[in-house]
């Protein structure tokens, strides 16, 4: 395969200019040092984390930073220290590039992908070798490039310090990127899964991928005590969390007394503070922040990937000179599962 000199990319030289402050530009592109792989990215998924980031309200970003964490691609060239991979290796690479295994650690933040550290919507890239994760076979490009953040969060969720384990109940909280994988691994899982969305049609799909009861907060605003009703008041035992604060306190009413509200997104943010240390108490729950995971329970959520052969769900996949129009679509916020963008040309 021959490489190009220079690649497309996207850049967003001022933060807070929005989804038009994105800039289409060309690059030198970089070799791989020793211990790196030079990665042509076919695919990238977005997550409510980029929208955030062009809109400035993101903290932490680099100046003029290429956005996007999560892709798919091929190994086009090897650094001479590599060892274990190959060219033509089909990978995604950790959104944490140095986040290998057990906890985070203070500077685990900076190695992010699209914010602190340059991202991926660029036709060629550079990767540490030991953040890359090999694609499962039963996955197109498209599939695999909305795993790093939304499948490995959902993942690192519900098989955290106190696993899901079949006969649990999952609250899930709407129907994007995240909280559809949840709900894959959840029925894979044998759970009885709820899920809330203001959409009937989302919650269609969400009963066909499994969900065993659903609800229309817009026409159940106390979806807490339903949430109560549905279990007979005893709660759920997790509760995949995205709204954030205009949503917390009524998750708080109706996770189980021991049970786990898992921290995840602020696409409902606005809502009154909540008290969460008296929460957390009056049911005996934990509140766990999910900081995506390692490239360890990386490699562990692919094998549940192929052992239960779950297919991500992808709503649509633009063109890259499209990605603007991508964008937007996720703020309109009428998708189900994931966004994608295809990236390097054939």
């Amino acid at each position: 395969m021959s490489i190009p000199s220079t690649v497309r990319e996207y850049r967003l030289p001022k933060g807070g200019a929005g989804i038009e402050g994105l800039v289409f530009q060309t690059s030198a592109i970089a070799s791989p040092k020793a211990t790196e792989v030079l990665v042509k990215i076919h695919t990238v998924s977005l997550n409510f984390r980029d929208l955030l980031i062009a809109k400035g309200l993101y903290a932490g970003v680099k100046e003029n930073v290429v956005p996007g964490s999560d892709c798919a691609g091929e190994i086009v060239a090897l650094g001479s220290d590599v060892q274990g991979w190959n060219n033509g290796d089909r990978i995604c690479v950790s959104f944490f590039t140095t986040f290998l295994h057990g906890r985070p650690t203070s500077e685990t933040g900076g190695t992010a992908l699209g914010g602190p550290s340059d991202g991926v919507l660029v036709e060629y890239r550079t990767f540490p070798a030991s953040a890359l994760v090999r694609v499962p076979e039963h996955l197109s490009y498209e599939e695999a490039a909305t795993l790093p953040c939304a499948a490995l969060t959902a993942y690192n969720a519900l098989m955290g310090p106190v696993p899901l384990k079949g006969g649990d109940t999952v609250l899930i909280l709407g129907t994007g990127g995240v909280s559809i994988f949840a709900l894959q691994f959840a029925v894979a899982s044998g759970a009885t899964v709820i899920v809330t969305s203001s959409s009937d049609n989302k919650l269609e799909l969400a009963k066909k991928l499994g969900a065993q009861h659903v609800i229309n907060y817009n026409k159940t605003a106390d979806w807490d005590k339903e949430v109560l009703r549905i279990t007979d008041g005893q709660g759920a035992d997790h509760i995949i969390e995205v709204g954030g604060s205009g949503t917390l306190e009524k998750s708080f009413q109706c996770v189980s007394y021991g049970g786990w509200v898992h921290s995840i997104g602020v696409v409902a943010a606005g809502g009154e503070q909540v008290n969460v240390t008296l929460a957390t108490i009056l049911r005996g729950c934990s509140l766990r922040g999910i900081l995506v995971g390692s490239v360890a329970q990386f490699k562990d959520m692919n094998r549940l990937l192929v052992a239960k052969q779950i297919k991500p769900v992808v709503d649509k996949v633009f063109a890259f000179e499209e990605l603007k129009e991508a964008y937007n679509h996720m703020a309109a916020q009428k998708f189900v599962g994931k966004i994608v963008v295809k990236v390097a040309k054939e």
